[in-house]
């Protein structure tokens, strides 16, 4: 099989597809690997490190209209998805519950659309989404705790406070992997935390490992205004595979938010679970509403990419070797997870969340898969 690995093109996006030694590994299996020129510079691996590798350097059009399978991290442009060609495999993070127009280029492109972030395990986990919830999670409170900062826009506070001082209140909605991350930073910062989810025994193991230094509430409407009216920083950190996250935090609630409070909504490519959240870029990161500062960046682990490459390509290598090997239809046939990750198979909906989220028809996947 024939792999290409553009260069991305989104504002700040300084991640790749694929490090040099995933490319050497394709290669050792007889597969062709072709990378765009410069495609891992962000990252830190210059050209000839891919050529050592066994790739070989191409220009923009060869890296996205010939290869069987182009991998990636973010979901591509309208000019991107015009070098597409009918038939190929996209492989990155897509999250089409948010984007209907990206939805229906990509219907059109007549592409088979695998998603990172719907890749499901039987245990319910999500193998290729968990490394960058990871980084995202620590990113939202470290980059939250910041713009607290008076120079930065925020009402002026340290959030572990000093002696005789309060200390800042951070509240976390969401315990997944995304809350779980944003939690230790939050704690180790010194701030008082409350986490919240519906799932009790995921905030007891919280409360547990936390040493119950940490508020563990159950998520309810009641629960949430108390914690987000009294917040300094608020972090969305809920997640629905393929869907629109829920409306957590209504716009009548930000408003009860203190000047100079700071929200970060992770679940910002969803959807984001806050009315007033809409995405924005690492060069235009914020905006204020009822003066409460809304961090919107929907590529956050892009900001530190040498790290994010790396434990994105470990999650998603074995996968692609499996599509590599066996061709992709046979390889969704035999591993349900990543049956899960396919979103759209030759202009049909073939994931209820997106089919849901998007009120659009939905295909039964096997219909593709000669029905077994």
């Amino acid at each position: 099989m024939q792999i290409g690995v553009p260069r991305e093109t989104k504002d700040q996006e300084f991640r790749v597809g694929m490090t040099p030694d995933g490319a050497q590994a394709l290669r050792e299996q007889g597969h062709e690997v072709v990378v765009e020129e410069g495609a891992g510079l962000g990252s830190g691996f210059p050209d000839d490190a891919y050529e050592r590798a066994g790739a070989r350097l191409v220009k923009t059009e060869e890296a996205w209209g010939a290869p069987d399978l182009v991998i990636k991290v973010k979901e591509p442009n309208p000019r991107e998805i015009a070098r597409l060609r009918s038939g190929q495999v996209l492989f990155t993070y897509l999250h089409l519950a948010a984007g209907p127009e990206l939805t229906e280029s990509l219907r059109r492109a007549d592409v088979i659309g695998i998603a990172y972030e719907t890749i499901q395990e039987p245990d319910g986990s999500f193998p290729v989404l968990a490394p960058m919830s990871e980084v995202a999670g620590r990113l939202a409170a470290q980059i939250g705790a910041t713009l607290l900062q008076k120079n930065r826009g925020g009402k002026g506070l340290l959030v572990g406070g000093v002696p005789g001082v309060m200390r800042g209140r951070i509240t976390v909605l969401g315990a997944g992997i995304v809350g779980i991350n944003a939690v230790r930073v939050a704690h180790a910062l010194g701030a008082e935390v409350d986490v919240f989810d519906v799932d009790l025994k995921r905030l007891a193991y919280l409360y547990d490992i936390f040493g119950g230094e940490l508020n563990t509430l159950y998520s309810n409407k009641a629960n949430i205004e108390r914690s987000v009216a009294e917040s300094d920083l608020v972090v969305g950190a809920v997640y629905r595979s393929g869907r629109r996250p829920p409306l957590l935090v209504p716009e009548k609630l930000v408003e009860q938010m203190e000047a100079g409070s700071v929200i970060v909504d992770v679940a910002v490519d969803q959807g984001g679970c806050v009315e007033t959240i809409h995405p924005t870029t690492h060069s235009d990161p914020i905006y204020a509403v009822h003066d409460v500062i809304h961090y919107g960046v929907a590529n956050m682990p892009g900001a530190v990419p040498r790290t994010s490459t790396f434990a994105l390509t470990n999650t998603t290598l074995p996968l692609l070797e499996k599509m590599a090997a066996l061709g992709v239809e046979e390889a969704v046939r035999r591993d349900p997870a990543l049956a899960g990750g396919a979103n759209l198979w030759r202009g049909d909906v073939v994931h209820p969340g997106v089919a849901d989220s998007l009120e659009l028809p939905l295909t039964d996947l096997a219909s593709h898969l000669g029905g077994s």
